[in-house]
C-alpha cells in the first residue's frame, strides 16, 4: 500500500491495462513524492476546490487529496482511467468529482461557479497537445479569473516561454499573456525518468498568480496582437503588424516601427493594443 492506504499506482495501471496513449498526449506521473511536490506547491488546499485536467490513473489526484484538498473536480476523457478514479473516489467519500469528457470543450468559470463558495485552484499535469492551448484560455478569461491560482506541468521549454522575459530567446505570445495577467514562476523541474512512459525531455511545473489589477487592455485585442507581432518575430514590427494598422499604429503608440517583437516589454504591447 502507497502512503495514502491505496495501492501503487503501477499495479493500478497494470491491473487496468492503462498503457499510456500518445495520441491523448498521455505521459503518466507515478512517483508520488513528487505528485506530493505538485500538491505543495499549489499552496494551502483545505478551503479549495481544486480543478484538475487529465488525470489518468489519478497519481496527482491523490496527491491533491491527501494534502487535504476539499473537493478535486478531475476530467478525463479517456474512459480506461474512469474505473481507477472511481476507486480514488470511493476512498475518499464526497471528494472526488469525476467528469467524463473533454477540456477543450469545458466551461471551466460554470464549473467553478457550480462549486460554490470557498476558492478554486487549477493543478494538473497537462496533456501535452492541449497544454499550451487550455493555459492561452485561462489567461484570456474574464477578470478577475475563476482561479486562485494554477500549477501546471509543461514541457520544460514551454515552461521557459510561460515565465520569460523580454529580449530573451523564449519570450513570445505565452510570456506576454502570462506576464500581462499573472506573476508565473518555475516552481521545480520534473526528470523523464519519472513518467511512463518517459518523454524525451525534461518537464517543469510553473505556478501563476493572478495579478489583481493587470494593465488595462482587451483581452482579446492583446491576443491578436501578439499573435500578429510573434507570427513573423524576425520581421521588424511594421511587418508583422501590418494588417492591423502597421506604422500607423506603432506611431499612435509611440513605438519605434523598425523594433523586433520579442524587445516590446508587457507594457508596450498593452499600449500598442489600446492604440488599435
Amino acid at each position: 500500500m502507497s502512503a495514502d492506504g491505496l495501492p501503487p499506482l503501477r499495479e493500478v495501471i497494470e491491473r487496468h491495462g492503462l498503457q499510456a496513449k500518445k495520441a491523448l498526449g498521455q505521459n503518466f506521473l507515478l512517483d508520488l513524492n513528487l505528485t506530493g511536490k505538485i500538491a505543495r506547491t499549489a499552496g494551502e488546499l483545505r478551503e479549495s476546490t481544486v480543478i484538475e485536467v487529465g488525470p489518468g490513473p489519478g497519481g496527482l489526484t491523490r496527491a491533491l487529496l491527501l494534502h487535504g484538498a476539499r473537493r478535486v473536480v478531475a476530467i478525463e476523457r479517456d474512459e480506461r482511467c474512469l474505473a481507477a478514479l472511481e476507486e480514488v473516489s470511493n476512498h475518499y467519500p464526497g471528494r472526488l468529482h469525476i467528469i467524463a469528457g473533454d477540456a477543450l470543450k469545458t466551461d471551466f468559470a460554470e464549473l467553478a461557479r457550480a462549486e460554490g463558495s470557498g476558492s478554486v485552484k487549477i493543478a494538473a499535469n497537462l496533456p501535452y497537445n492541449i497544454g499550451t492551448e487550455l493555459l492561452v484560455r485561462w489567461l484570456l478569461a474574464e477578470w478577475p479569473p475563476f482561479y486562485a491560482s494554477m500549477t501546471l506541468m509543461f514541457q520544460r521549454e514551454v515552461a521557459e516561454r510561460v515565465t520569460a522575459s523580454p529580449g530573451s530567446g523564449a519570450y513570445g505570445r505565452l510570456g506576454v499573456l502570462a506576464g500581462w495577467r499573472t506573476q508565473a514562476r518555475i516552481a521545480f523541474d520534473v526528470p523523464p525518468q519519472a513518467f511512463t512512459p518517459p518523454p524525451k525531455v525534461t518537464s517543469s511545473v510553473v505556478h501563476l498568480v493572478p495579478r489583481e489589477t493587470p494593465l488595462p487592455a482587451d483581452a482579446r485585442q492583446l491576443g491578436r496582437v501578439t499573435e500578429a507581432a510573434f507570427g513573423q518575430r524576425r520581421k521588424m514590427l511594421r511587418q508583422s503588424v501590418k494588417s492591423l494598422g502597421g506604422e500607423a499604429l506603432l506611431t499612435r503608440a509611440g513605438i519605434d516601427p523598425t523594433r523586433r517583437a520579442e524587445t516590446l516589454s508587457v507594457e508596450e504591447f498593452v499600449r500598442l493594443t489600446n492604440a488599435l
